[in-house]
């Protein structure tokens, strides 16, 4: 029998645990089928979810039919506790997305969607509620099409209609059907799991109708999934059961037995052996005992007091940040007759189970604050307080959730050294890419700091929530690199790196140009015609910004983007003054610049140096005794070189001037390439017809003098960080803002000409590494040739790889950003152009180019 593990998905109110219901009915798993207006369902067990009809809390149900032993996984459709529905992603090996007929693609719907691609989770639609009037089949499969591609195909089809639908994907399946006149379920399957395409399906989950045609289309095109014979499991919830601690895990390799010992490491990077005490296997809030499961099973188990979601077990690799993030903050309000201390103890608790509250302790306020998705969960939260704990709490109005970034590079120093105590850490910090958070990585020889040692740093960076020096608010977009470290033989103990690590990011932060970032939604607002005036002007109060406005009838809607700060509470106001007519979807964007950084940052009054639990300063030691050093001081008592001081020294490229015959040479060559002189005169304007250009010959050769002794011909190539270039260049950077792929463009013929001018060959890189089953693409761009990296291959690591394959022979050069990011590549005989060096020496160029033509 094979075993499959299926998310169920969907928005709220789409009839997720009605199918989920409808299902274990249907495969005899419960004796009678619930109704979630009734309040007597299989899986909202919850009292909370049965007063409110919704999903709350991941649940999980097993059934069989056929051959196929299915794990349910049932999660919450409200937008809230979709980083609830999100954890259980990691371990699916398929999902169904339901869509409700009437409503069709919701914003949740594609935030969802995006979930799965971006997990690369196989998957099936089922179309629900086609019972009722208005539902068309036609419309919505119309409407799949559109938002997620052609790959979304009516299985509700003729076979041979589905075959046909389905060979499109597959040359050689279009080959074999035109032979065989059929595809196999294989041949299906396989397309499914490859996600090419999405079979989609109709009926009534209420009814009953169309879940025997989906739970056999899904054993008939499901695989046998293998799993590796070594132990291995994902946690992905952690609940309560009274005292008992619930761990939910996926076996994904052997087996767990009872009494096995299972190897955790916790979130501060301390290991712990524990044994299993039981193993449970839940359908709803009923569970079975078991005494052994093999891979591929789902269960809850007890005995491990120090996991996490998204922990990996045995040799399972831990999971990625998660994608969806809480965006408001709230301070937590209780009656003084409550300890602090018990209150924070038992949120820390809840925090355990859901692990984007991020529960926060002020020290200089002394005050406990959380973050949250949205209004629902806040009273989820406070019904859970009481219902629990007996603790009655409430909450301030709130504000957004804001993060901090760095525009500069800095390098941070740590050093803690109390008696018998020893350590030193060096960071670097760099500012990175929107939207790519904390990335954190190594440079340090192992000459100079054991690999355990800089394996222990990185933990320590891993397991903190580092707060920012602006507002206290968490950081992200910095990419913290270890760059050097000193142990002691005798006195250095783990807990001294943790000190040292924590001292050098603080240290770094108060160096740097910090930025303060906001949410931001896109947005997109019908209204009436006669109102579209009044929505544009309010969002340009907003400081948002939009597209021009499309009409359609008597209606207009308007798309752009707006601080979450700004727009979140305008539905109200929308609906007033466009009498109910107007509607508004709101989508998270992202993180970006605070459109009023000063008045917030006034306003939060954080003091960086007063806060001693997240101290920038170090501790050195003299005469038997430890001392404070200030953080504007410890550069000069650090008992390590500076790392930027030495890499200043290395020799970096400097722009090279410019002479008249060089640009005459570039200039009379245009003639030989058309391609060319039209990216040329989009630059500088339509070249005039000289009568006297055809007696004009760019300089031979051999009309140079050459010295005889110099040595054989060096190629020269230059190496350019696409991405890099694009956001230390503040012209492309505002083009990027607006459209990206212009940007690239524009960089890519301004090489183009600089190429043409310097002779040297340019390979422009950018970096492709997020996008999933990417293999990677070199191609020609006129004279220049441009390079997408492939799936997990960055722009840094395609640069260093070529660096060491031509760096020996040719002459290199590497431009990148202001900061040192490419440090590496200096080890393999390039030169570093930075950002502002090459921009110098392209306008340099330009310049030339200009007064020739002139």
């Amino acid at each position: 029998m094979k075993k499959l593990v299926m998310g169920v998905l969907a928005h709220v109110d789409s009839g997720k645990t009605t199918l989920s219901e409808g299902l274990l009915y249907l495969t005899g798993s419960i004796k009678k089928a619930g109704r979630v207006d009734h309040g007597n369902t299989a899986l909202d067990t919850n009292e909370i979810e049965k007063s409110r009809g919704i999903t709350v809390f991941s649940k999980q149900a097993v059934l069989s039919h056929g051959d196929l032993q299915l794990c349910l996984l049932d999660t919450p459709g409200h937008v809230d506790f979709g980083a609830e529905a999100e954890r259980t992603l990691q371990v699916l090996d398929c999902a169904v997305l339901i869509i409700s007929s009437l409503d069709g693609v919701q914003n949740h719907t594609v935030t969802l969607w995006n979930l799965l691609e971006n997990y690369n989770v196989p998957t099936f639609i089922f179309v629900n509620k086609m019972d009722l009037p208005g539902a068309d089949k036609s419309v919505v499969m119309s409407q799949l099409k559109k938002q997620f591609g052609n790959g979304c195909i009516d299985f509700s089809m003729e076979e041979n209609d589905v075959f046909e639908e389905v060979s499109l994907f597959d040359e050689a399946l279009m080959e074999k059907l035109l032979e065989d006149e059929k595809l196999s379920d294989d041949d299906i399957s396989q397309l499914i799991f490859d996600r090419k395409i999405f079979p989609c399906f109709f009926g009534s989950a209420l009814k009953m109708e169309g879940l025997d045609n989906f739970i056999d289309s899904v054993e008939k095109y499901t695989p046998t999934i293998q799993y590796p014979d070594k132990f291995g499991a994902k946690v992905f919830k952690v609940s309560y059961d009274g005292n008992d601690r619930l761990t939910f895990l996926k076996i994904t390799g052997g087996s767990l037995k009872v009494k096995n010992s299972v190897p955790q490491i916790d979130k501060n990077g301390e290991s712990h052996t524990e044994k299993v005490n039981s193993i449970r296997l839940y359908t709803g809030e009923k569970f079975k005992a078991e005494q052994e499961l093999t891979a591929g099973s789902v269960c809850a188990v007890t005995g491990l007091n120090h996991t996490y979601p998204g922990q990996g077990l045995g040799a399972e690799q831990n999971s990625t940040e998660s994608v969806l993030q809480a965006i408001f903050s709230y301070k937590v309000i209780f009656d003084e007759k409550y300890d602090v201390r018990t209150v924070l103890a038992k949120l820390r608790q809840l925090e355990e189970e859901e692990p984007q509250l991020r529960i926060v302790w002020n020290e200089q306020a002394k005050e406990i604050h959380l973050s949250l998705m949205g209004e629902i969960q806040l009273e989820i939260i406070k019904t859970l307080c009481q219902q629990r704990f007996g603790i009655d709490i409430s909450f301030d109005a709130g504000s957004v959730l804001y993060k901090e970034t760095i525009k500069t590079t800095v390098e941070g120093v740590g050093h803690y050294e109390p008696l018998r105590h020893y350590a030193e850490v060096h960071l670097l910090l760099e500012p990175g890419k929107p939207g790519s958070g904390l990335v954190f990585d190594t440079l340090c020889s192992e000459d100079k700091l054991d690999r355990n040692w800089q394996r222990l740093i990185i933990t320590h960076l891993y397991e903190k929530t580092h707060i920012g020096v602006l507002t206290g608010s968490p950081i992200t977009d910095i990419k913290i690199t270890l760059v050097n470290g000193r142990a002691h033989l005798k006195h250095t103990e783990g807990g001294d790196f943790r000190q040292s690590t924590y001292r050098a990011v603080r240290n770094g932060l108060m160096q740097a140009e910090s930025v303060l970032l906001e949410p931001w939604y896109d947005f997109e607002i019908t209204v009436p015609n006669e109102n579209i005036g009044r929505v544009m002007t309010d969002i340009q109060k907003m400081s948002g910004s939009f597209e021009s406005p499309m009409q359609d009838g008597d209606s207009s809607t308007l798309t752009g983007s707006a601080p979450v700060s700004e727009i979140n509470s305008y539905n109200s106001s929308l609906i007033n003054f466009t009498r109910g007519k107007g509607r508004i979807n709101l989508k998270f964007k992202g993180y970006f610049p605070c459109h009023n950084a000063d008045e917030i940052i006034e306003k939060f009054a954080y003091d960086p140096e007063a806060d001693l639990e997240n101290t920038p300063d170090s501790v050195f030691c003299t005469h038997g005794a430890g001392f404070v050093v200030k953080w504007n001081e410890v550069k000069n008592k650090m008992h390590l070189e500076s790392f930027l001081k030495e890499k200043k020294t290395v020799s970096e490229e400097r722009p090279v001037r410019v002479s008249r015959r060089q640009v005459e040479q570039y200039y009379t060559s245009l003639e030989d390439d058309k391609e060319l002189l039209k990216i040329f005169e989009s630059t500088y304007g339509k070249i005039k017809t000289d009568k006297y250009l055809a007696m004009k010959t760019a300089p031979k050769e051999d009309a140079v003098k050459k010295n005889p002794n110099a040595q054989p011909y060096e190629k020269e190539y230059l190496l350019v960080d696409g991405y890099n270039i694009i956001f230390a260049w503040e012209h492309l950077k505002k083009i990027a803002a607006q459209d990206i792929e212009d940007a690239r463009h524009k960089l890519a013929n301004t090489l183009c000409n600089y190429r043409g001018f310097k002779k040297c060959e340019v390979i422009l890189v950018f970096d492709a590494y997020k996008v999933k089953g990417n293999v990677g693409e070199i191609s020609k761009y006129h004279n220049i040739t441009i390079v997408y990296t492939k799936e997990a291959e960055t722009a840094d690591m395609y640069i260093e790889k070529v660096t060491h394959e031509i760096g020996r022979k040719h002459r290199v050069r590497v431009a990148t950003s202001d900061g040192l990011e490419q440090i590496i590549i200096l080890g393999h005989g390039a030169l570093r152009l930075s950002a502002s060096a090459f921009l110098e020496e392209i306008q340099e160029v330009e310049k030339a180019i200009r007064e020739y033509l002139e």
